[in-house]
């Protein structure tokens, strides 16, 4: 063969990060030697896998069809180093999760599979869901988590729990106390919503697609808590997951307001390239996420012990 695995592996990071001197940085060598490393992989092949424009190093078609095969002999090497040296664990997995995937239900599970498979190193990021998507497609994860629409041609999204947004306000709003308000009682409120971008604020855009114009939007956040904090204190009112509300709502620091007329239900899925090497650690994940929700119709249904 006329390329090494290092020639791949400087050429998968570069690709991902965009820059040479990221990617030496991220592999630990010097900008110099990665700069050889992707010319002389160029050259003995006479191909162009970039487009320069002048430090900006963007993928071509060539480099693309190149990413999706290097990404996964990498990932296939890596099994076989883990054999040879007579490892039979997983190995590792990096998941990228949605917010309240991340903060609610991931880290449970992951803790839950940790203790079953105590050699496998699991990374997590927890992003907004046009983060993740954009982390799978350009394969700088394995496995994504996601509360959002998946609509990416590259990537394979499967059903995984059923999810209900819920609109909420403090104890003192004026629309605790109603029953069931109109629309134009929620088109009159101010808003305090997760950003553009997230899977929670594409639902219920969706949701109150009619009336978008109207709507008064007073904060964006990127951080569930951060919403919740700020209906407490008064500054509007919200619409998070019932998953994420429902231990404030026991506790009585906030009010969910009964809303019928919307439609704010949703699916979290599981996403992965179509292209992707599955190893052994992200097929053991998924079944084991299978297995341990398979009987729930709800991600509120998931109970799960105390880890120690």
């Amino acid at each position: 063969m006329r390329y090494t695995l290092r020639q791949l592996e400087i050429f998968v990071a570069i690709a991902q990060l965009g820059s040479v001197s990221r990617a030496a940085e991220q592999i630990a060598i010097s900008q110099s030697a990665a700069s050889t490393a992707l010319a002389e992989l160029e050259r003995q092949f006479d191909c162009q896998l970039f487009d320069r424009h002048g430090k900006l190093l963007i993928l071509n078609a060539l480099g693309r069809s190149l990413l999706s095969a290097a990404s996964s002999l990498l990932s296939q090497a890596q099994e076989i180093e883990q054999l040879l040296e007579g490892k039979t664990a997983l190995g590792n997995l990096k998941v990228g999760a949605t917010l309240t995937i991340g903060n609610y239900l991931a880290i449970l599970i992951i803790s839950e599979f940790m203790q079953h498979h105590a050699e496998c190193h699991i990374d997590l990021q927890v992003k907004n869901t046009k983060h993740i998507l954009q982390q799978i497609a350009s394969y700088e994860l394995d496995l994504g988590l996601i509360e959002g629409s998946c609509h990416h041609p590259e990537l394979v999204a499967e059903p995984w729990l059923d999810d209900e947004l819920a609109v909420f306000c403090a104890p003192g709003h004026p629309l605790a106390n109603r029953a069931e308000p109109h629309i134009e009682d929620l088109v009159a409120a101010t808003w305090i919503l997760r950003e553009q971008g997230s899977g929670t604020r594409e639902t219920f855009d969706h949701a109150m697609r009619h009336h978008a114009s109207a709507l008064k939007v007073r904060l964006e956040l990127e951080h569930t808590e951060a919403i919740k904090r700020a209906v407490e204190s008064g500054l509007g009112i919200g619409c998070i997951s019932r998953l994420a509300l429902r231990d404030a709502v026991r506790r009585g620091s906030l009010v969910e307001i009964k809303t019928p007329m919307l439609d704010l239900q949703r699916q979290f899925m599981f996403v992965w390239h179509k292209n992707r090497y599955q190893t052994p650690a992200m097929i053991g994940f998924l079944d084991y996420c299978r297995s341990l929700t398979g009987h729930l119709k709800t991600g509120d249904d998931l109970l799960l012990p105390a880890t120690t």
